[in-house]
């Protein structure tokens, strides 16, 4: 079982406040990285209910001549699909609030991915499947259980920009980000216990 942090004692469960808190990166090319430490208070709780609540699947791809698994659970709601969680629901609508003149739509999906030890792992993309291939956009990552290694880096190559994302962490990727740059979160030989992904959207991007 997960150990909660210090900085998850005192304040209700649920989304602390984004005025005057978060870290913003300019990356170039129109692509920006913003980063909320101990966003979601509650964490160690909220990834046990979401754990035991949601309902994971194993997906499958194609890779040269087999069949293998995507390193990693997932599950997926879709556009007016209630959430797991009502703590979900007060952050979408916190993070729409907060960046409601870059968005300028509201955030219509949720994707959760379980990083069930080191071994699950995400390979270099963007999310470029739709919208997000031609337009600016905004994704949203909230991280929930053990820390995690993210990566991001420019499209095309060169160096590499690295956050270890705790329990209650966000990461805003907004502009042509998903574009221009990269993202991957790599395996790792190191003991770690498991870790929510959770990935706020517009709908059309993937």
């Amino acid at each position: 079982m997960l150990q909660p942090s210090l900085l998850e004692l005192g304040d209700p469960p649920g989304p602390r406040s984004l005025a005057g808190s978060i870290l913003r990166h300019e990356l170039g090319r129109g692509a920006f990285l913003d980063l909320r430490r101990a966003f979601l208070a509650g964490a160690t709780e909220l990834f046990e209910a979401l754990v035991s609540q949601v309902t994971w699947r194993e997906e499958r791809r194609p890779m040269y001549d087999r069949v293998v698994a995507v390193p990693r659970l997932v599950s997926f709601y879709g556009p007016g699909r209630a959430l797991p969680d009502p703590r979900l629901e007060a952050a979408r609508a916190l993070l729409e609030r907060h960046y409601r003149r870059e968005l300028g739509e509201p955030l219509a999906t949720a994707g959760l991915c379980l990083y069930r030890d080191g071994r699950d792992s995400v390979a270099w993309h963007g999310d470029t499947i739709g919208r997000g291939a031609s337009e600016d956009t905004l994704v949203a990552i909230c991280s929930l259980g053990a820390t995690r290694r993210f990566l991001l880096r420019p499209r095309g190559g060169g160096p590499s920009l690295a956050f270890d994302l705790a329990a209650g962490d966000l990461l805003v990727m907004g502009g042509s980000c998903q574009r221009t740059f990269e993202h991957a979160v790599p395996k790792t030989c190191r003991p770690v216990g498991p870790r929510i992904s959770l990935q706020f959207r517009p709908a059309g991007v993937r």
